[in-house]
C-alpha cells in the first residue's frame, strides 16, 4: 500500500491541555509532510486556553480542525472524529495529548498495518518522570510491580499478536464493524473495545517498531483517582463480557480486603499479615529499583506503587458493589 494511497485520520482527544497541544500538534504535521491526512483535535469543554489554541491551528493549518466533544470523554471523542470525518479515510491514528512520539510514528503503524494485515496496531507504552514525585510513579509503572508484565507496558523488540495493548492505528472499517467505543466506559475503553475486536475476528498487533512516551501523574491524589477509575473500568470489563482476567490483572484484587482485615490486628496480629506483607514487599521493592537507577528518589516508587495497587483495589471492589446494587 503505497503513502499515496493511505488517508487515516489523526484524533486527538484532550481536556485542559494547553502546556502540550501546541507543540504536539505542530509535531506531528512536521513528521507525516507527504502523507494523505486530517489531524483533529477533539476538545471536551477545556476551561483553560486548549480550545483558543485549537482554534488558531486550525486557522493556520487546513489539515487541522477542531471539533467540540459534548460528552467530554475520550472514547466519545474519538467516536466523534471518526463519524465526523473518517469517511474517506482508511486507518485511525489516537493521540494522547499528554504524552510524546517518536519520528515517523504514523509511517512505521501504517507500514507494519500493512506488512502483518492487522486490522489494529497496538504500542508498547514507557512511562517518563520529569522530576519529583512523578519520576518514582514512572519508575513504578514502568516495572513489574506496577505493570504486572503486561506486554504493551513493556518494549517489544520484536512485534507479537496480542489480545490487548495501547491503542495506536486502527483501520476505521473494523473499528466502525464493532460499534467503536462504548461510551459509558470513562477508563478500560481500550481494553473493553479490545474484547470486541478479538471476539468479532479481527487481528490486532503489538508493534515492535515504533512505541510511545507517556507522562504520568505527579501528585498523589490525582494518580489514586485515576487507578481508582481503573479498577472499576476493569471490573465493568469483566462483568460485561463475562471475560476471565489474567492471574496478574487480579492481584491488586486483595489489597482492599487485606486492608480491611488488619482493622482486626488488636484481636490477633496474624490478621495484619497479608496487609503488611504487602507493604514490605511495596517498600523494599522501591529500593531495589532506587538502587538500581541510582536515584534514591526512586525509592518513592514503592509508596507509588501502594498508592495505585490499594485505588484499583478500591475501584474494582466500588464497581462490583455498585453494579450488585444495581447502579451500574
Amino acid at each position: 500500500m503505497s503513502e499515496e494511497q493511505t488517508s487515516f485520520l489523526l484524533v486527538i482527544p484532550c481536556l485542559n491541555e494547553e502546556r502540550y497541544i501546541g507543540g504536539l500538534v505542530e509535531k506531528l504535521l512536521s513528521d507525516n509532510q507527504g502523507l494523505s491526512f486530517q489531524l483533529i483535535i477533539a476538545d471536551g469543554g477545556s476551561s483553560d486556553k486548549t480550545p483558543d489554541i485549537a482554534r488558531e491551528l486550525e486557522a493556520q493549518h487546513e489539515r487541522v480542525q477542531y471539533l467540540h466533544n459534548p460528552k467530554r470523554l475520550q472514547s466519545a471523542a474519538v467516536n466523534l472524529a471518526v463519524e465526523t470525518y473518517g469517511g474517506r479515510a482508511t486507518f485511525m491514528i489516537r493521540i494522547d495529548a499528554h504524552a510524546d512520539y517518536p519520528l515517523e510514528f504514523c509511517r512505521s503503524l501504517i507500514d507494519e498495518a500493512a506488512t502483518m494485515t492487522a486490522d489494529s496496531v497496538v504500542v508498547p507504552m514507557h512511562t517518563v518522570g520529569k522530576e519529583g514525585f512523578q519520576k518514582a510513579v514512572a519508575a513504578a509503572q514502568n516495572s513489574k510491580l506496577g505493570n504486572g508484565g503486561s506486554a504493551h507496558r513493556n518494549a517489544a523488540r520484536q512485534g507479537k499478536w496480542v489480545d490487548h495493548g495501547h491503542h495506536a492505528l486502527m483501520k476505521i472499517e473494523a473499528f466502525s464493524a464493532v460499534g467503536g467505543y462504548d461510551e459509558s466506559f470513562s477508563h478500560n475503553e481500550d481494553a473493553e473495545l479490545d474484547i470486541r475486536l478479538s471476539r468479532a475476528g479481527y487481528k490486532i498487533w503489538l508493534s515492535g517498531k515504533t512505541d510511545m512516551i507517556y507522562y504520568p501523574r505527579s501528585a498523589a491524589l490525582p494518580l489514586f483517582q485515576q487507578y481508582f477509575k481503573f479498577g472499576q473500568g476493569r471490573v465493568r470489563n469483566i462483568l460485561k463480557h463475562r471475560a476471565r482476567p489474567h492471574f496478574r490483572q487480579m492481584l491488586p484484587v486483595a489489597v482492599a480486603p487485606a486492608a480491611i482485615l488488619a482493622m482486626l490486628s488488636p484481636l490477633h496480629g496474624i490478621f495484619a499479615t497479608p496487609f503488611m506483607a504487602w507493604v514490605w514487599i511495596c517498600l523494599l521493592y522501591g529500593c531495589v529499583l532506587a538502587y538500581s537507577q541510582k536515584d534514591w528518589l526512586i525509592i518513592l516508587s514503592g509508596p507509588a506503587a501502594m498508592i495505585m495497587h490499594f485505588a484499583w483495589s478500591v475501584g474494582f471492589w466500588s464497581g462490583l458493589l455498585r453494579r450488585g446494587e444495581g447502579k451500574a
